[in-house]
């Protein structure tokens, strides 16, 4: 028998200094069986991070040709495709092959430092992508806030990110690894 989804309602409060954003979205997340809160809450940063009216999330775990994350323009063509975690090489260049600009959110609990190592060389000419550590102890902070029903302010600047839940303010701060400002 399979063991239905659990469903996530969260209502971000975005203030992104950085790119001028200050918008309100509200979110309905399905979290699969097999993905982690740590999983959860990164695709939330992500959205977070990039949030815009178009940004729309990929079908979920276990589809290969949708990435975490990804907005298209009004004639279909992929301008952002945002993937989490650790992903293989060959994903990688198929998403800068399909879209203008990719963007990799790593983390994990082991390796995500050796996995860049690994993958550096070979990613280097990819011109149109960028790639960023998050670091895990803020991970899992962040995945502490995950409830079924979420209220979270974000304020972002400078690749630093505060997000308060109304009981506790966290601040994540990204390391960028490849591509950016």
């Amino acid at each position: 028998m399979a063991t239905n989804a659990t469903i996530y309602k969260a209502v971000l409060q975005i203030s992104d200094l950085d790119r001028h954003y200050f918008q309100d979205h509200t979110l309905t997340l399905a979290r699969h069986p097999s993905e982690t809160e740590e999983r959860l809450m990164m695709r939330v940063l992500a959205f977070a991070l990039h949030a815009d009216d178009v940004l729309a999330f990929g079908r979920g775990v276990g589809t290969e040709d949708e990435p975490a994350l990804w907005q298209r323009d009004a004639t279909g063509a992929i301008d952002l495709w945002i993937e989490i975690g650790q992903p293989d090489e060959k994903t990688i260049r198929q998403a800068c092959g399909r879209s203008k600009q990719v963007v990799i959110y790593v983390y994990g609990p082991r390796g995500a430092e050796a996995w860049w190592e690994n993958q550096r060389a070979s990613l280097d000419r990819l011109k149109n992508l960028v790639v960023t550590l998050i670091p895990m102890e803020g991970i899992r902070t962040l995945a502490n806030m995950a409830k079924p029903s979420m209220h979270l302010q974000w304020t972002i600047q400078d690749g630093h990110i505060w997000i308060a839940d109304g009981t506790q303010t966290i601040q994540l701060e990204l390391q960028r690894l490849k591509g950016g400002g």
